[in-house]
């Protein structure tokens, strides 16, 4: 492992697909609360795509668009097991979207909050029906290339230079092999599968020049910027935690405001997050999913306090 080691950045990749759909809305005078049928409803699936009559785009970046999660379906748990070792890549952003067709909406849009990595999926699906180019020829162009994320790229095929093995849970639903990669470095599964639900694969230093330019202004305008901070509820279970456009905002607790995203994909779990009282962003990544949600934000505020305290005693474990 080295600071150029590169794994898959998982949902952190929401932050870059919901800042390229902003941009876009704001360049082409279009309107977050339009809905998305103006661009996906020529799709002869889209009316059975739950709540599609009223699904807007912001309801979509921020969650609260009702459609169910793809990824914790059974349907889709047991067809990845069975067609994973396949060629290619078996899991194109139709058939990811097809898993919840025809299913009951969570809830009517806008009314509550619940994670989807489909509406991403579809936030993806109508950035490139918008643009006609390819949502990573988009993100390309306005963020990899301008601000040097030289390590960061599409995670889109088996064969991705730099990536580390990443070791995957025993008990994971899709079968996946324990190790992620075979003796030539390749990924014996297809990353494409995620697409706009993350889709990149990076460093700990890319994701963290990241953060420091889209949350600090310089990579976004001031607007795309406000834009993507306005918040929703999580839920009441959770106070002083929102969600944004692509990022997750905490106002309560050590050290907030704090904003960012983490990332799970089989073999590898991420984190991304920025700190606004001190300016500072905080980016590492694990090559392994055997780690919780706790030990996560425990990593996540142990480094922070050691480096926002400049190295002042804490109670952290090395």
């Amino acid at each position: 492992m080295t600071p150029a080691s590169r794994m898959l950045a998982a949902s952190i990749g929401k932050t870059f697909v919901a800042a390229t759909m902003v941009s876009v809305a704001q360049e082409r005078n279009i309107d977050l609360d339009a809905p998305v049928s103006t661009w996906l409803g020529r799709n002869g699936w889209f009316q059975r795509v739950p709540n599609h009559q009223s699904l807007t785009v912001r309801q979509l970046l921020n969650h609260t668009s009702g459609v169910p999660n793809h990824v914790y379906l059974p349907d889709f748990i047991e067809t990845v097991s069975q067609r994973w070792p396949e060629p290619g890549n078996p899991f194109t952003p139709e058939i990811l979207v097809s898993f919840v067709l025809d299913s009951e909406a969570l809830f009517p849009g806008g009314k509550r909050w619940a994670y989807t990595d489909t509406g991403y999926i579809l936030i993806g699906l109508a950035i490139e029906a918008i643009t006609g180019r390819t949502y990573y020829e988009e993100v390309n162009d306005r963020f990899l290339g301008p601000l040097g994320l030289t390590a960061t790229s599409a995670s889109n095929k088996r064969k991705l230079p730099g990536l580390v093995a990443g070791y995957v849970a025993a008990d994971n639903p899709f079968g996946f092999p324990a190790k992620t990669t075979d003796k030539n470095g390749v990924m014996v599964w297809n990353p494409a599968l995620e697409w706009t639900g993350g889709g990149l694969i990076s460093t700990s230093r890319d994701l963290a020049k990241w953060g420091a330019a889209l949350f600090g202004g310089q990579g976004v305008s001031e607007e795309t910027l406000n834009t993507i901070l306005q918040p929703v509820p999580i839920g009441d279970d959770m106070p002083g935690t929102y969600y944004g456009l692509g990022v997750a905002i905490s106002r309560s607790g050590p050290l907030s405001p704090v904003f960012g995203h983490g990332g799970w994909i089989p073999g590898y779990s991420s984190s991304l997050r920025h700190y606004a009282q001190s300016g500072i962003t905080i980016a590492f990544q694990v090559n392994s999913d055997r780690i919780s949600h706790q030990n996560l934000s425990e990593i996540e505020l142990c480094l922070a306090r050691v480096v926002i305290s400049s190295g002042e005693k804490t109670d952290c474990v090395p």
